[in-house]
């Protein structure tokens, strides 16, 4: 085969291995993401039953759902990261095509 010719079969085979890398950081994100999670909710469930009063009950409620957020605020994030970097990957790929 001629150059001209392994060059889309070259960059299918970019496209795809780049495709895999997301999939792969993605998967292990979501591991991570999971793991964070438990350990979150077993952490509070720990510090739950040393509450004495209601409003002991109410502002570690606060506190919690304010943490929580920001683990999942962080957690988002994280794969927006990965979902900019394999676009601007994706793109950059794309590009070259037209050099």
């Amino acid at each position: 085969m001629t150059d001209d010719m392994m060059k889309p079969f070259e960059s299918m085979k970019s496209l795809l291995a780049m495709q895999a890398d997301v999939i792969s950081k993605t998967v292990a994100q979501q591991q991570k993401a999971a793991q964070s999670l438990s350990g979150f909710f077993q952490d509070e469930a720990k510090k739950a039953q040393s509450l004495k009063s209601p409003e002991e009950l109410v502002q570690f409620n606060m506190d919690t759902s304010k943490a929580l957020f920001e683990l999942l605020k962080s957690q988002g994030e994280e794969f927006s990261t990965i979902a900019e970097e394999a676009r601007e990957a994706f793109v950059n790929e794309i590009g070259s095509y037209s050099r």
